[in-house]
This record gives structure tokens, C-alpha cells and sequence, in this order.
């Protein structure tokens, strides 16, 4: 280790002892004092302030005062809570904390209840039948590939942050902007309401079709259609305003019943898996009546035969007897024939009908017509049939892939456990579904499948009758299950409905954000109640499911279309923790979803896609005027502008930002731009994404020079096209540089598209120019502060590496004050470039002596974790040590040299008064240094009264406290960071803030303290952020 490092303890009278002296935490000059005071007055004012900062961070006093240090930062943000607040009673008792849940009780079980319906129970079989093994397949395969697809997008969503309760309308809003998140809350409301109808309205099939036929109070409804809907139309209403009650008085009856139903149907699938094997040779219990190839209802089976009188009166009334009856024999079939049996190749092909045909075996028009006109006890089918139709029927079956991600706020690890619990789900309920197509194929009879109320049975429930031990586990089992579904989605419909309408994106919601005093959602809980009576009074599931299944499909494929769209902006914030996603993948799931949605219903979907483009223009243009341009140009124009002006109207959120770079060139004498490799870093660090502009300063008046600027410009052009630099550029004459890059920083840019960084190179010959060099930085420094810009400094900016190579190592953090997380945001964006993509990052934290560093580091990875940035994590703790010797001296040269400095100045423009001003300096010798009697005219070399008067100040004189301090944590940082970084190829860090009082020593004695904190490391960049968040937690 070099000597400079090894910190040692110097003698009393010359070392300041940190722990001992009280003014050595003083603050920063211009923290708390007026800039007119005089020297004395801030001298003394300082040393009257007292202040906790860490001896070790004095250089970094002045961002403590404004910017929190590390510690304090992530302790706040690392244990944070993302559930949305519920009402409180005043009365009531404080409630226990809520237990945070796991994968399996937080996702995949929830996930599972609401995935699995009524259509598994009342019409999966139907839909086997009518598109036989292949197709039913095919149409189960479509449907769960769209919801896994949709969970994949999903899972990308959910991890990219903390997302709140709310489910899709808050991923989608969040992602794609109020527009597209109310439309889409609208649709996943409505499409949640529907469900509730379509679940009541199943319910009350399941009860009166197959366990109370009796209680039907408009007739025969095996006999007539439209008397069956009319039951379910009374039914459901009286069943929707039971529910609507209960929701209203008892949510925790709902809660709690929701694990009944989840029971309900594990045991049912279960029954009905068992029963398919207990099966396996047929069921001798089961029988069909058929006539020819025509399926029969109503028919005893001891009446069963051709010339039964039953049959006879039937058949020939009038002693006239049907055609087709006299043409073919009566048999019975039985109706389970177990997986033994072969049947399953007769299952194979769809056997689609047009409403009013009959079933029968085969696609003979004999059988299938009516040509009698006369239906007898023969059953018809009572839909027109097709593959799309049956998409779009049993797709309902599939929803309800949201439930995890809407309990986010009561999950352990919710970035965890929605992409394991949810893809799970759908793997378990897709094997399900699938393997039941095939079952059920190859276990009944295909009339029976194909008879969708099972009036040939005598109005039994298939699945009900392969189940085991008996049809009551399935009927129970479904009905409860049917019922929980429908109180979930009354239950969680309102609650969305309060959302969308608490963030005031679509007015006319006002009144439903509104809750009661109990904190319940009634008059959102009213509206639905009102909507779900609209979807109940169709009356048949067979038009809810396809209604249903278009909103639901509309909202999968806004989920897709906000995954796909931030996978391909590539935005900044865009960092999923899951990492199995790709934009293909969701564009095939937007596709899939459109082509779902137009092949199963037109209408339907045009339905849902015009409510989606009138709530989104509504969103868009509420009390706007919208304007037209003539021709292509004028509406590219109006386009334009619109644009800009929406982004004039404020600064954009933390999550949109990103670096819009300004880089500040400096020319040398031939015109060529000093750094090209400062042209390499800002393609890398934007990733080919977004804009950057270039500029360059000549000094000199702009009405001689001007063919100059625009030469500079040409190779400034050429500079960035090379190194593929995708912006502006421009070249400004002024009087002063440092003048003209105070007026490019400040108006660069139009409306809202204004650079936000500014990327400036560091003036390596600061000491061999003089003032004008480091002046021209800080003044630099200083007005991209005062415009609230973030500052980046690279310096070793030729040893950074070329676009097109690739390196791999280190990138080393040095996170010292929190600067709106700036410096976590910079490596990110750097690794997406090929060349930084290998590096590994890793963040060092310096912990101050009150800090708890193990909990520090465990804060930092929490917090690191949820921000998605993959990196080690270290803690340096710095013993809070003496200033060493070599600390006085370094500080000592410095300020000796800045008084040489002066003097030569002095001695240039009046020699006349050397005398007079060294003896005024010497009176204030305390804050600035000893000033040398006779300074030499050149600085080659000194004479002997020079070197006499070295070797006296050394001797005699202590220097500056306030330098010594700031000087003391530049060398001690530095040791540390070269220790950990030396060999890494990019140490970022924070860039002390400049020093407030415009002087040429505080000036002077800034760059040396930021020479010796980088002194001994190849590559550096420092960043100064521009007082805001840049970067966030949620999604």
C-alpha cells in the first residue's frame, strides 16, 4: 500500500482530533449564511455550527444538508406497505397485523377457485360432444394458451414494481396511461359483473334442471325453451338481490365462504376423476332411449321398444304414424361406457348442428332433419353450433388468472409468488381441462355428451353420473362453488368500480368513489347489482359466456399490448424480475386475443371494442378541442405539437424518466472535438434509445467566425455519425466560454423535450491553465445544478472502452448520498448496451459510526431487490480516525499554491501594491494561507528568499480547518475505493457539490479535492443528480 495511505497520528499541537474538537462538524460555507457576508463573518459562523455529519463525509456536508445519506435513505423506503388503506371503525379495537401470504394460499389456490366455473360442470361435456376429441382439444388448448400467454405478460407487469390491489386496471393504467387503464378498468368491471350474472344464472340451471325440476314455475320447461329461460330469469333475480344482500351486509360471510367453495370444487374434480376410473367398463345404471340414430327424451326405459303402446301413442297419433319412426328399430344405449370400451373413436369428429336439428349418430340428413315438422320426444339442438361459438362459450372457463395479482398487497413476496402461483394455476387447470376432454371422450356415449341438459337421462347431470361414489357430490359440489364465484365477483366488481372512479379519470364515475360509513362501496355495489340484472335477464348462459368472454378477452390483450409496448421502448424503468417474457410472446397473445374475439362473436366484439374507444376518447379528449390538419403533413404537424404541449404540461413521472442527454464538447484548437470517446459513452449509455444533442462553444465574435461554427458543426456531425450518436447537434460563438455553456445548458432544447443530463469532461490541465479552466467547469457545474439537471463527469474518459467491444469485470458503486437513485439508474442503463452487458455491478455504501451496518446492508439488498437491479452489496465501515500528517501537508501544498497563484497574478497587474495586499493577507492568514513576500515573476523557479519563506510557513503555519477536513475525507475515501475498485472497470460516485462562495481558492482547492478522491483509478464517472427521483419501487 502506498505510504500516503497508511493513516498514522500525528503530534498534539498539529493534528485535530475529530472526536475531541468540536467545530470540526461544522457545515459547509453557504448552508446557512448570506453570501454577502464577509470572510471573518463566515469563518466564525462556521465554526459556531455544529452538525452530525460523519468526519469521514465532511467533502459531502453541503449534500447532507439538502440529501439524505444512504442509511437514513433505504431504512425509510426497504420495510415499506403497498396495501391500500382500509376504512377504519374509531371504536373498534386495533387489528392484529395481517399474516402475509405465501404462494400456495396467496395465488395459486385463489387462482384455481376462480378459474375453475360453472362451464366445467354444466357444459365442458356438451362441448365435447359437439366438437369431438380433436377439436375440443384444439378449443380447450386456444383458450388456456391465451391465458398463459396473458399470465406470462402478466408476471413481466407485476415484478416491474410493487403493484397495489387492483389487478389489471392498475398494471394496465400504470403502464399504458389513464386512457388505456380506464377503458380497460371498464371492460374488466363490466366483464367481472357479467361473470357474476353468468354464475347466478348457472346456479340456477344446476338447481332446477337437476335437483329441483319440480320447482319450475312456468310449465314443462323440457318441453319449451323459452318457459326454462323464464324460470331462470325469476330465479336469478330472486338469487342476484339474496347475494346482492349479503354482500352488502356480510363481506367476511363472503371471505369465508370462499374456502367452502375452493373445497367444493378440488372435491368435485376429484369425485369426477375418481368416477371416470371406477368406470372404466361402463355403468350398467345409465341407459338412452334412440330411435334409429336420434337421440330420444322422456321415454321410460321399460317402455323402451318399437311397439310399447308409450311409444305408439307418441308416434301415431291418429293412427298416422311418423315416417321415420316406421323406418327405424328403438333400442337402448348405454349412456357411460367406460374408457374400455373404444367409444373414444367415436368421439373424434365435431358433429355441428344448426338450431333445430336433431341429434343422432353421424351426419346423415335423414336423421339430422326434421323433415315432419314434428319434433316428437326427439331432442334438437337448441344453438347453432361451431368451433368459434364453442370458443367463445367455454373460454369463461379459463378467466380469472387476476386473482393473484389482485391480493398483491397481502403477499409475502408478491414478485415471487404471481408469476410461480399463477403460471402454476394455469398448468394445473389446463392439465385438467385437457385431460378431461380426452376422458370424457373416451367415456360416454356421444349422444349423451351432446345432450346439453341431459333430458334423456331423465334431466340428470353427466358429469354428476360419472362421478363417484354418487351425481350428489357433483350437484352440491357445483352449486356452492357456482354460488361462491358469483358473491366473489359481486364482492370484488364494486371495489373496482371505487377505484376507477377515486382516480378521476372518467368524471361521470364521481359519485361511486364514494364509500359508506362502514367503508363499503354501496353505491358502486348498486350499479352492478343493476348491470348483472341486465345479463340475468338474457337468461342463458350459452349468450352470457360468449358476452363475457369479449371483455374479458379485451382487457388480456391491453395486458399483452402494455408488456409488448414496454419490451420494445425499452423505458428505464422497465426491469421485470421475471425474466421468461418476450415481445413476441405477448404479440401473440394480443393476437390470439383479437382473433378469439372476432371468430367467436363479430358483434359482440365490435361491442366491446367500441365501449373501449369511447371510454378511451372520452379519457383523452374530455373538455379538449380536437383539432385537424389538412393533408398528411398538417395532421404530422398537429400531431406533433399536441404531443409537445401534452409534455409542456409537467414533468414527466419517475417512471418515464429517462436520460435526455446533453453533451458539452470541447474543441481544441484545430476545431476537432478533445474526446471522442465522450461520444462512445453517451451512445452507450442510451442504448441506442432517445435523443441526445451535442454541443460545442467557440470563443470569439459569432459575425467573423461564422464559417468557423459551421465547420465545427460539420465535424461534430461527422463525430457522432461514427460513433453512432442518434440527435443534434450545434455549434454557439460567444465572448465568454464559459458564458456560452451557461446559455446552451440553460435554453437547449423545445418545450418539453429538454435535455435532463448533461454530460461534461473533466479539465485534466486545471492546473496548467489556471483559473479560466477550473472557472469554466464549476461555473458549468453550478448552472446545471441551478436547472435541476443531473451532471455526469467521466474522467479517464480515453481508457473508456469502444461501442463495438465488449468488456467484462466489475462496475463499482460508490453510493454515498442519495441523489434521487441516479446512480443505480446509470449502470442499468449502461449494461444494456453490448458492451457494458457482461459487467457485473456492485454497490458499496460507506456506514456512518451510528449505523447498524448488518442491517444496513440487509435494508439495501431489500431495497435493491425491489427495484430490480441485480447486484453485490457492501458496507464499508470507516473507523472514525485521526487526520494523518500527510493530510496537513497535501492540504498545505494546495493552499501554498493557490497563494503563488494570486500573487503572480497580482504581480502581472500592479506590482506596484504587492507589498500592501501580502500584509493584508497575512491579517487574514487564519482562512486563507500565508501570502509570500516576494513572488517571482515566472514559475520555473524559485529563488533563495522563496524557499526561505516555504521553509518558514511549513514550520510556522497550520493550515485551513475547514480545507483539512474536506481534504481528509478525499484522501480516506479514496484509500477505500481504491482498496475495493481498483481493478474494476467503472467506479461510479457521487460528485461533491461545488462550493458556494465564488472564490478563486474555494474554487481551486474544489478540483484538488476532487483529484485526490480519484486519485490512483483509471476509469471514473461522477454523478451529481438533479434533485428528483429517477428511479422507483413500484411498477
Amino acid at each position: 500500500m502506498p505510504d500516503r495511505f497508511q493513516v498514522t497520528k500525528a503530534d498534539e499541537d498539529t493534528v485535530l482530533d475529530y472526536n475531541q474538537d468540536e467545530s470540526a462538524s461544522g457545515k459547509l460555507l453557504g448552508d446557512i449564511l448570506d453570501e454577502t457576508l464577509d470572510s471573518g463573518d463566515i469563518h466564525r459562523a462556521e465554526e459556531n455550527q455544529k452538525s452530525n455529519i460523519d468526519p469521514n463525509l465532511y467533502l459531502y456536508d453541503d449534500d447532507l444538508a439538502t440529501r439524505p445519506h444512504i442509511s437514513t435513505f433505504i431504512s425509510s423506503i426497504a420495510n415499506y406497505e403497498n396495501t391500500i388503506p382500509a376504512a377504519t371503525d374509531p371504536d373498534a379495537k386495533p387489528a392484529a397485523p395481517s399474516a402475509r401470504m405465501g404462494t400456495l394460499i396467496g395465488v395459486f389456490l385463489p387462482c384455481i377457485q376462480n378459474i375453475f366455473g360453472v362451464i366445467l360442470f354444466i357444459r365442458l361435456t356438451w362441448v365435447v360432444g359437439t366438437a369431438g376429441a380433436v377439436c375440443g382439444f384444439l378449443i380447450v388448448l386456444t383458450c388456456c394458451c391465451v391465458t398463459m400467454l396473458t399470465a406470462i405478460s402478466m408476471s413481466a407487469i407485476a415484478t416491474n414494481g410493487v403493484v397495489p390491489a387492483g389487478g389489471s386496471y392498475f398494471m394496465i393504467s400504470r403502464s399504458l396511461g389513464p386512457e388505456f387503464g380506464g377503458a380497460v378498468g371498464m371492460l374488466f368491471y363490466t366483464g367481472t359483473t357479467l361473470a357474476a350474472a353468468m354464475y347466478i344464472v348457472g346456479a340456477v340451471e344446476i338447481v332446477l334442471t337437476y335437483m329441483a325440476p319440480w320447482a319450475s314455475i312456468f310449465g314443462d320447461f323440457t318441453k319449451d325453451a323459452e318457459a326454462m329461460y323464464n324460470n331462470f330469469r325469476v330465479y336469478g333475480t330472486i338469487l342476484l338481490i339474496f347475494m346482492g344482500l349479503i354482500v352488502f351486509v356480510g363481506v367476511k360471510f363472503v371471505n369465508k365462504f370462499a374456502t367452502v367453495a375452493l373445497a367444493c370444487v378440488i372435491l368435485s374434480i376429484i369425485a369426477v376423476y375418481v368416477g371416470i376410473f371406477d368406470n372404466i367398463h361402463g355403468n350398467e345404471k345409465l341407459y338412452m332411449c334412440v330411435l334409429g340414430n336420434r337421440l330420444l327424451k322422456d321415454i321410460p326405459l321399460d317402455n323402451c321398444t318399437k311397439g310399447d303402446p308409450f311409444m305408439v301413442d307418441i308416434y301415431c297419433p291418429g293412427g298416422k304414424c311418423d315416417d321415420y319412426y316406421l323406418a327405424n328399430n328403438v333400442t337402448r344405449v348405454k349412456g357411460i361406457k367406460g374408457l374400455s370400451s373404444g367409444v373414444f373413436y367415436d368421439n373424434i369428429f365435431p358433429s355441428f348442428l344448426e338450431k333445430g336439428q336433431f341429434i343422432s349418430y353421424g351426419k346423415n340428413p335423414t336423421d339430422i332433419e326434421n323433415t315432419s315438422g314434428q319434433s316428437y320426444n326427439q331432442i334438437m339442438a337448441d344453438i347453432t353450433t361451431s368451433f368459434t361459438l364453442l370458443i367463445g362459450i367455454f373460454f369463461p372457463s379459463v378467466t380469472g388468472i387476476m386473482a393473484g395479482s389482485n391480493r398483491s398487497g397481502d403477499l409475502a413476496d408478491a414478485q415471487k409468488s404471481i408469476p410461480i402461483g399463477t403460471i402454476c394455476a394455469i398448468l394445473t387447470t389446463s392439465t385438467v381441462y385437457l385431460s378431461s376432454v380426452m376422458f370424457f371422450a373416451g367415456t360416454v356415449d356421444n349422444l349423451l355428451l351432446r345432450d346439453k341438459f341431459g333430458q334423456s337421462i331423465g334431466g340428470k347431470l353427466v358429469v354428476a353420473n360419472i362421478a363417484w361414489p354418487n351425481q350428489w357430490v357433483i350437484l352440491i359440489g357445483s352449486f356452492l362453488s357456482t354460488l361462491g364465484a358469483g358473491l366473489q365477483s359481486l364482492t370484488g366488481a364494486p371495489r373496482l368500480l371505487q377505484a376507477i372512479a377515486r382516480d378521476e379519470i372518467i368524471p361521470f364515475l364521481a359519485p361511486f368513489a364514494k364509500s359508506s360509513s362502514r367503508g363499503e362501496p354501496t353505491r358502486a355495489l348498486l350499479l352492478t347489482i343493476v348491470i348483472c340484472q341486465c345479463g340475468i335477464l338474457l337468461g342463458n348462459v350459452d349468450l352470457l359466456a360468449p358476452l363475457l368472454s369479449m371483455f374479458f378477452l379485451m382487457c388480456y390483450g391491453f395486458v399483452n399490448l402494455a408488456c409488448a409496448v414496454q419490451t420494445l421502448l425499452r423505458t428505464p424503468n422497465w426491469r421485470p424480475r421475471f425474466k421468461f417474457y418476450h415481445w413476441s410472446l405477448s404479440l401473440i397473445g394480443l393476437t390470439l386475443c383479437i382473433s378469439v374475439m372476432i371468430m367467436t362473436s363479430w358483434y359482440f366484439a365490435l361491442i366491446a371494442m367500441g365501449m373501449a374507444i369511447i371510454i378511451y376518447k372520452y379519457i383523452e379528449y374530455r373538455g379538449a378541442e380536437k383539432e385537424w390538419g389538412d393533408g398528411i403533413r398538417g395532421m404530422a404537424l398537429t400531431a406533433a405539437r399536441y404531443s409537445l404541449l401534452r409534455l409542456e404540461e409537467g414533468p414527466p413521472h419517475t417512471k418515464n424518466w429517462r436520460p435526455q442527454i446533453l453533451v458539452l464538447s470541447k474543441l481544441n484548437d484545430n476545431l476537432l472535438p478533445k474526446y471522442r470517446k465522450i461520444f462512445s459513452f453517451a451512445t452507450q449509455l442510451k442504448a441506442g434509445k432517445g435523443l441526445t444533442i451535442c454541443v460545442s462553444v467557440i470563443k470569439g465574435d459569432h459575425t467573423k467566425i461564422a464559417n468557423k461554427a459551421v465547420d465545427a458543426k460539420s465535424t461534430l456531425r461527422k463525430y457522432m455519425t461514427d460513433e453512432k450518436v442518434k440527435g443534434f447537434c450545434d455549434v454557439l460563438v460567444a465572448q465568454q466560454i464559459g458564458e456560452g455553456l451557461s446559455s446552451v445548458v440553460q435554453t437547449i432544447g423545445l418545450g418539453g423535450m429538454k435535455p435532463n443530463t448533461v454530460i461534461v469532461g473533466w479539465p485534466y490541465s486545471w492546473r496548467q491553465e489556471g483559473r479560466n479552466s477550473w472557472k469554466t467547469f464549476i461555473q458549468t457545474v453550478r448552472t446545471v445544478a441551478a436547472c435541476h439537471m443531473a451532471l455526469l463527469v467521466p474522467k479517464g474518459i480515453n481508457f473508456y472502452p469502444e461501442s463495438n467491444h465488449k468488456i467484462g469485470g466489475n462496475i463499482d458503486i460508490w453510493w454515498i448520498v442519495h441523489d434521487g437513485g441516479l446512480l443505480m439508474l446509470l449502470p442499468f442503463l449502461l449494461k444494456q448496451h453490448r458492451t457494458w452487458r457482461n459487467c457485473k455491478l456492485r454497490i458499496f455504501t460507506v456506514a456512518q459510526i451510528e449505523d447498524n451496518s448488518i442491517q444496513m446492508k440487509k435494508d439495501l439488498k431489500t431495497f435493491l431487490y425491489h427495484l430490480r437491479i441485480e447486484a453485490d452489496v457492501e458496507v464499508v465501515e470507516m473507523n472514525n480516525s485521526d487526520i494523518s500528517a500527510y493530510t496537513y501537508e497535501r492540504t498545505l501544498m494546495m493552499e501554498q499554491r493557490n497563494q503563488m497563484l494570486r500573487a503572480l497574478g497580482l504581480n502581472k497587474k500592479e506590482n506596484s501594491k504587492v507589498d500592501s495586499q501580502n500584509d493584508e493577507k497575512r491579517n487574514s492568514i487564519d482562512l486563507d494561507g500565508p501570502e509570500q513576500e516576494d513572488a517571482p515573476e515566472t514559475t520555473s523557479s524559485k529563488d533563495d528568499s522563496t524557499e526561505k519563506a516555504d521553509g518558514d510557513l511549513k514550520s510556522s503555519v497550520k493550515p485551513d480547518e475547514f480545507n483539512v477536513r474536506r481534504m481528509h475525507t478525499a484522501i480516506k475515501l479514496n484509500e477505500v475505493i481504491v482498496e475495493k475498485s481498483q481493478d474494476a472497470q467503472l467506479v461510479i460516485m457521487n460528485l461533491p457539490g461545488p462550493p458556494r462562495e465564488v472564490r478563486a481558492e474555494r474554487e481551486s482547492n474544489y478540483m484538488e479535492f476532487l483529484e485526490v478522491l480519484t486519485e490512483g483509478l483509471e476509469k471514473v464517472l461522477m454523478v451529481r443528480g438533479g434533485g428528483r427521483e429517477v428511479i422507483t419501487i413500484y411498477s
